[in-house]
């Protein structure tokens, strides 16, 4: 009897479906008759007060069949919340879970902490069908590889000659570290970095891209909201593939100056610190987190000269490495001489 109670309760209230009205999701939800405060500018969370009454707003009828999300709710009640998701696991298989946690930037260790989660009606394993950036983009088409970072949507998207082969989510530096926005390039990675700022914390896959900051991307946790020590943190996956896909800087002997620079990367905007999160606005607006053509072409319009040039000049100094590697190659061995 209560588990039939405990699924109903989940049916009833835990699936709203996009195409109708949904109530504003609040991200700390104690019953149906919350209502939503001002969020914690630091976790983007919010505080709950009792005995109001929840406000509902009506969703645009552009939804598609295939493009709507739903809002899997959790209870505060943990009793009631690991049952639920019992049922979450259930329901969708490993693949499809980590779809959804990506989606809400999240990783398996940190789901726990989630009182909502946005669920496509139609689950892409890949993430692809959701990607907030544009799936071609003409400017960077001269660009071999390019990696851009969006702190407003803690996201990440990957080109190569202008069409996107990659994105997830990523969760960068909190409010009191912000990560520093800019063109730069990949510069050194190690497979397994130690934190500077605690010998505790293990970064898998580290990959640096501001040298003298000390700030690089890499494998840690993502819990659904900015809050890293100014680096850009990923999923392991996503920091292995990562890991392989980017160029390193080439160092001139001793190691002193950069003869050539790695693989361009992008990181801009801010994010809205206080606010709802970006991803939550998917329930009533699918493109909610899209960032346009115009958008992305006009910040890397100015700096694609910039780009092209270092790109040339890498080109350059990996194939003179080559070449003088292939002469020393061939050249025959000095025999050793035995003193008599």
């Amino acid at each position: 009897m209560k588990k039939s109670l405990l699924y109903a309760f989940f049916i009833s209230l835990m699936m709203i479906s996009c195409k109708k009205e949904i109530e504003k999701i609040s991200d700390k939800i104690n019953d149906t008759t919350s209502s939503i405060s001002e969020p914690d500018p630091e976790t983007d969370s919010v505080v709950v007060k009792k005995d109001s009454v929840v406000e509902k707003e009506s969703l645009p009828p552009a939804m598609q069949e295939d493009g709507f999300y739903n809002a899997f709710i959790f209870p505060k009640d943990k009793k009631i919340k690991d049952s639920l998701f019992g049922i979450f696991n259930k329901k969708y298989t490993e693949k499809e879970r980590y779809a959804i946690l990506a989606l809400n930037r999240l990783d398996s260790k940190n789901k726990w902490n989630a009182d909502t989660l946005v669920v496509p009606a139609k689950i892409d394993t890949t993430l692809m069908e959701y990607s907030p950036f544009p799936m071609q983009l003409d400017v960077l088409s001269p660009v071999k590889k390019f990696v851009i970072f969006s702190y407003p949507i803690q996201a990440y998207g990957v080109y190569s000659n202008g069409t996107l082969v990659k994105w997830g989510p990523t969760s960068m530096g909190k409010k009191t570290a912000k990560t520093k926005t800019g063109l730069t390039f990949a510069n050194w990675k190690k497979q397994l970095a130690i934190s500077t700022v605690s010998s505790e914390w293990k970064l898998p896959y580290n990959f640096n891209i501001f040298n003298l900051d000390g700030i690089g991307w890499h494998q840690y946790d993502l819990p659904g909201y900015p809050a890293s020590h100014s680096c850009l943190r990923l999923l392991m996956k996503d920091a292995k593939w990562l890991y392989g896909y980017a160029d390193t800087w080439v160092l001139n002997p001793g190691g002193a100056t950069t003869k050539a620079k790695g693989t361009a990367v992008m990181v801009y905007g801010d994010y809205g610190w206080g606010k709802r999160k970006p991803w939550r606005k998917l329930l009533s607006d699918p493109n909610a987190n899209s960032v346009s053509v115009e958008e992305m072409t006009k910040m890397i319009e100015p700096n694609i000269e910039r780009i092209l040039k270092e790109q040339d000049n890498r080109e350059k100094v990996v194939d003179s490495i080559k070449a003088a590697k292939a002469v020393l190659e061939q050249m025959p061995q000095t025999t050793k001489t035995v003193a008599p």
